[in-house]
């Protein structure tokens, strides 16, 4: 029993390694599909570049996810964007962004999905959330975070958890002006940020507290959601 319980535990942890590999291409493909497909000239790819080589992505994986979104050796691939709004149990807000090759399987699963919540319209809970540039950056050294922020231009900031770091280091979510992101981007590395992350987001205005069973249960959907391959990013009114 205990053998088979680890060989379904490495399977289930292979899998989730291959869907944050795809995950993480994917993203690497649509930032060299939507601007200069050299790192040094997109902010946008030369973050998910850094995010994937953190994850242990390997090499020619992250190459072959560049020359697909340049559309170079005939491997090009037509990723569409896809807005889901709704609401999870507890009627907690919920905006699923989708990247897809096929919009009527994402559309199918995802009805599947909001079964244990509510599927709204485009705008039903839009205006619930600002749209924002966010920025995840690590310092080598133990820098102010809101020093940072204002010099860079950043309209707010906030600490990430020092335990995912190295002694020493300082971790900051950093939220911009849409149009600030790639301004604000350029100083944070400046000033010696190494980012991680760099991307146009949803924020919630309000995030909603709820009881610890409560909660769970809507990370569970959440996370159902989040598993899903045609699943770029989910934002949600929760603390």
């Amino acid at each position: 029993m205990g053998a088979q319980w680890k060989h379904g535990f490495k399977a289930e942890a292979a899998a989730k390694r291959g869907l944050a590999f795809g995950k993480l291409s994917k993203e690497i493909t649509v930032a060299a599909k939507s601007g200069d497909p050299s790192p040094e000239n997109n902010a946008r790819l030369r973050a998910a570049i850094e995010a994937a080589r953190k994850s242990s992505v390997p090499k020619d994986t992250i190459e072959r996810a560049i020359k697909k979104g340049a559309g170079i050796g005939g491997d090009g691939v037509n990723y569409e964007t896809i807005m889901y709004e709704g609401f999870a149990p507890h009627n907690v807000p919920v905006i699923v962004e989708c990247l897809t090759d096929n919009k009527n399987r994402t559309a199918s699963e995802m009805r599947v999905f909001f079964r244990k919540g509510q599927l709204g319209s485009i705008g039903s809970v839009g205006w619930m959330f600002d749209r924002v540039g966010l920025i995840e950056a690590v310092h080598s050294k133990a820098a102010v975070c809101e020093d940072a922020a204002i010099e860079a231009g950043a309209q707010d900031v906030e600490a990430l958890d020092v335990s995912e770091f190295d002694e020493g280091q300082t971790g900051g979510r950093f939220y911009t002006e849409p149009t600030d992101l790639d301004v604000v981007n350029k100083a944070l590395a400046d000033m010696g940020w190494s980012i991680s992350k760099s991307e146009l987001a949803y924020r919630a205005k309000s995030d909603m507290d709820l009881s610890d069973e409560q909660y769970k249960e809507v990370a569970s959907f959440l996370g159902a959601i989040d598993d899903f391959d045609d699943v770029h990013r989910v934002y949600a009114g929760l603390k």
